[in-house]
């Protein structure tokens, strides 16, 4: 009987417990309330000033609303212009006009911007001036030309000087070949010397021609009789010419 007793008093207070709902901070859900995370948000955005509307709230705004807000900046912003729909889009693009891409668009100008006459574009003349303008400025062009008389070239008289361009064609033995005889003492003094006068050997051999050379040789430009003075080279005019 005393058994009895005990097992009906366990099951009436089996009856009148409640169940704890599990509170733990990564189970999800909490007490009074769905899942944790959500209602933190929640609560964070309305303690901030800004409430999040929950995730199945829709929108009774419509989007094509020209009462909102930014249609009304929009105008206002028109009428500080002047009332010209284009004026906010050239304020904001330096000043230009914004071209919307459209095929009915016309191609833009071409600039010349490499600096080109326009005497060398057809449209452009053809606008200033016709066929026959220019038949005009031709036919006075060519009454300005001048046409000079071929003349013959003027015979070399000899009195101009020693002409090394026909000395060396008139010679075809190599240098350092004696071909005129040379007297004296100190030939290679006087050669060093007197060689270092010139700035160049052309100008040695014309000198040397005009003093008697190559048969005489007064200031010893050549000592070793070649009838070249002061190194001077006649190959140079000898190839000039095929030789």
């Amino acid at each position: 009987m005393r058994k009895f007793m005990t097992g009906v008093a366990l099951l009436a207070l089996t009856a009148c417990g409640t169940s704890i709902p599990d509170s733990a901070p990564n189970s999800g859900a909490g007490v009074g309330f769905g899942d944790y995370a959500e209602y933190q948000a929640r609560r964070d955005a309305e303690l901030a000033g800004n409430p999040v509307p929950p995730p199945a709230a829709v929108s009774t705004t419509s989007l094509n609303n020209n009462t909102s807000e930014s249609a009304q900046i929009a105008a206002q912003t028109r009428a500080a212009l002047g009332g010209d729909d284009q004026a906010e889009e050239r304020a904001a693009n330096s000043g230009e006009r914004v071209v919307q891409a459209s095929p009915d668009n016309p191609p833009p100008a071409v600039v010349n911007s490499a600096g080109i006459s326009n005497e060398n574009n057809f449209d452009a003349v053809g606008h200033q001036r016709s066929i026959e303008d220019d038949a005009a400025r031709i036919a006075a062009n060519r009454q300005q030309y001048q046409v000079a008389a071929v003349e013959a070239l003027p015979s070399r008289t000899g009195a101009e000087g020693a002409n090394i361009v026909a000395y060396a064609l008139s010679t075809r033995h190599p240098i350092g070949t004696k071909v005129y005889r040379r007297t004296g003492i100190n030939k290679s003094g006087r050669y060093a010397k007197n060689c270092a006068k010139y700035t160049g050997p052309d100008l040695a051999q014309i000198d040397f021609l005009e003093k008697g050379g190559p048969e005489r040789d007064r200031l010893g430009l050549d000592p070793d009789g070649d009838g070249y003075a002061c190194g001077w080279d006649p190959r140079p005019f000898r190839k000039a010419q095929g030789g």
